[in-house]
Parts: structure tokens; sequence; C-alpha cells
């Protein structure tokens, strides 16, 4: 039944908007081009459509995309979450429903991200941060997203999951090869590294049913403690949701990192800014995400005929909520690209969305980002780029290789 509604979905869309390509998705980009773009759309064609992609409508501005995220029962993410569609197997609460059935997974895990629990985190984070860099400044110099933050977030979600050491090595040589795969369109690849990390949570999960782990720490045991109506959450659902959560903290950091790493080779005013004044380094962090927010294609399908900005969108057809866009919008940012720590009067950056499927894991993210950025900022000079940097593709934005020499 699913199939035959995808299919009837794509059907309409070719013939609804066979003529309507305000701009092509699929084109080769640079690390400026997606923001010229979305410059562009902006100020033309605020509300897009492409048929790239299976065809999808685009929103650009951080109104209309606030909007959408907080009107749940309009903008379904049960439908389809990110544009394209990458999903290949089950249901991965909470991302792939929405409230009230997504409730039940977010409450579960959401004491695992408090303050309490990020302050344990913290120095564990800065020591693997420090450990995986330390080598390559010996070397002088190294590809910053291959050598570093492609690592980084796998060895923080090994030990977030308490996974065994030869369990933890399998994981960081499978999330490396599972990134490769997403950046590149290797659906094989996306494929076959999906189920690796489906059996890995399979594994989590029985493990903890014959041990059980604190729940106040470990979050497998924490979903399998839940209780919904005084019933245990469904085991495909709970495996869904580990799944989710093994991938989901592997890809943002990574091409996030590396975006960094190109600003301070273009600016290294601003890494010798943060090096000799490290306490700004917070504000610094939030500037960072809201310049080169990791995620452009998050997506809402509306549950009825809408029409925004003037246009007419129909029911089942996906909207891609740019956040990237959003975060760089003239009309709530003065000045929006450039590096500025002095936004206090401006709104919030969205990088990591808004509403019930604001990112949950968020606080743990910015911790591996400030990590990053003071792991570079403590033992180098700054940058020099001497290579190419390779973009990554819709849903994501940023250079999958950064290749620097140390200074």
């Amino acid at each position: 039944m699913a199939q035959v509604k995808d299919n009837r979905r794509k059907a309409k869309n070719t013939e609804r908007f066979s003529k309507v390509h305000d701009f092509d998705a699929e084109a080769t980009e640079t690390f400026d081009s997606p923001h010229a773009l979305f410059d562009d759309l902006r100020q033309r064609c605020p509300v897009a459509h492409s048929n790239d992609l299976d065809g999808f409508w685009l929103l650009t501005r951080y109104q209309d995309i606030a909007d959408s995220m907080a009107d749940f029962s309009m903008f379904s993410t049960a439908v389809q979450n990110v544009v394209p569609r990458v999903a290949t197997a089950g249901r991965r609460p909470p991302l792939h429903l929405d409230p009230p059935e997504h409730t039940p997974y977010r409450r579960a895990i959401a004491p695992l991200f408090r303050r309490v629990r990020i302050e344990y985190w913290d120095p564990l984070v800065r020591e693997m941060a420090a450990k995986l860099f330390e080598p390559l400044v010996q070397r002088g110099e190294a590809d910053i997203c291959q050598d570093f933050s492609y690592h980084l977030p796998i060895h923080v979600l090994a030990e977030f999951f308490m996974i065994p050491q030869d369990k933890a090595e399998q994981i960081r040589a499978m999330g490396k090869a599972f990134n490769h795969a997403l950046q590149t369109k290797d659906m094989e690849g996306i494929q076959r590294n999906s189920q690796f990390l489906y059996d890995m949570a399979q594994e989590i999960i029985d493990d903890r049913k014959i041990n059980p782990r604190d729940p106040a720490s470990d979050p497998t045991s924490a979903l399998l403690a839940a209780r919904e109506g005084g019933e245990p959450l469904p085991d495909e659902m709970i495996l869904g949701t580990i799944r989710q959560l093994l991938v989901v903290g592997i890809i943002a950091p990574t091409t996030l990192i590396g975006s960094i790493a190109v600003h301070f080779c273009r600016h290294p005013e601003h890494f010798t800014l943060i090096k000799e004044q490290p306490d700004l380094l917070e504000a610094a962090t939030e500037e960072f995400l809201r310049l080169y927010t990791p995620y452009r294609g998050f997506a809402r399908t509306p549950t009825r005929d809408i029409e925004i900005g003037g246009k007419a969108i129909c029911e089942d057809e996906p909207i891609a909520l740019a956040f990237a866009a959003a975060n760089r919008d003239p009309e709530v940012y003065k000045n929006p690209n450039e590096f500025s720590l002095d936004r206090e009067d401006e709104p919030p950056h969205i990088a990591f969305g808004r509403g019930p499927h604001q990112c949950i894991g968020a606080p743990l993210a910015r911790l591996m980002i400030q990590a990053a950025i003071e792991t570079f900022t403590r033992n180098v000079n700054g940058f020099e780029l001497v290579g190419p940097t390779p973009m990554t593709t819709w849903p994501e934005y940023g250079p999958y290789s950064v290749p620097v020499k140390f200074l």
C-alpha cells in the first residue's frame, strides 16, 4: 500500500509540475554555490519547485520554515522526512512519526541530553577530540574531514551507547563507509551499511534485555524501560529508534566541522580571535551553526492542499525546509553572510530545527563542535587549504574533504 501511494505521489508530481522547475537540485556545487542559490531564490522565488530528486518544493524564508515546523498537524514528517527520500526500510522514531505517536520515544531518551549528562560527557568528548587530533598535528597536515571529523562523532556515539570495544571498532569503520555512501549517492552502499546499523542496533537491544543498564545513562535501557499506557514500546520501534540515533549524530558534525575548517582557512583572523579569547568559543559555535547549517533538506508533507507564498501546494507533495537558507535570511539577520559574534538582538538560528521535532541531541552535538574548535585552536596556529573541498549533496550541506596544512 505504501509503495502504491508513493508511486501515485510521483505520478501526480510529474503531471502537475513537469513545467515548473525553478532550480537545479542536482547541479555540481562549490562551497559557496548553495548559499548563492538560496539568496537568489529568496529574492525571485522564495517558495520554489524543482523537478529533480523526484520533485519537491523548497522553502527558503525563515518565517515560512519556522511556521511549518510549528504546525505538525498540517505539515507531517511521517510521510517523507528528508529530500531526497533515503530511508530504505522500517520506521525510525522519533523522526519518522508525528506527535503524539513520536512522543514516548522522545520522552524516553530526553533525560540523556539534560545538562547534568552533558556535564558528564564534556571532559570525555574533549579528550576524544584531543587524542584524535594529536597524531595529525605531528604530521603537519591532514584532511580535517577524512582524518578527524568523520571519526569524532563515531567515537562519541560508541561510548554513548556503551558498545563493547570490538563492536565500537566495527561501527567506526562502518560509519565512515555509510557517510561516504550517502554523500556519493551509492544506494547499494547505503542499503548495505544501513542494514549493518539495524543489525548492530538489534545486538545492543538483545544484550540490554539480558544485561539491563541504568536507564538514566543508557539510551537502549531507557527505551526498554519506557511505558506507554502501561505497555512497553514495540520492539520494532525501539529497533528503529536505536538505528536512527546511531546514524543521526554522524553526518551533521562531520560536514559542519569541515565547513568550519574552510572558514578558518579563509578567515585566519577568526581563528586567531578564538585562540586568543577562548571565552568566545560558545558564541562562535552558534554563529558557525547559523552560517554553515549542515542540513538543507529536512522535509514535511502537507496533510491537505495549502498555499504558501502565493504558491498552491497539493496534499502529499514533499516540501524541503532549507534550514541553511533560513539561517541566512536577510529579513531576519543583519549582514547574514558575515561571521558576527554580536547577534544578541536577532532570533536564534534553527540549525537544529524547531517544534516537536527539534533535534533532541543538540546539546551533545554542540559539545562535539566546541571540542573540535577548542582542539584546533589549542594545538595549531591556523589552517592553510592545500586541495579541493568536494561537497556533500542533498539533504546535507558541507564538504566531505578539507585537506589542510597546519600553521
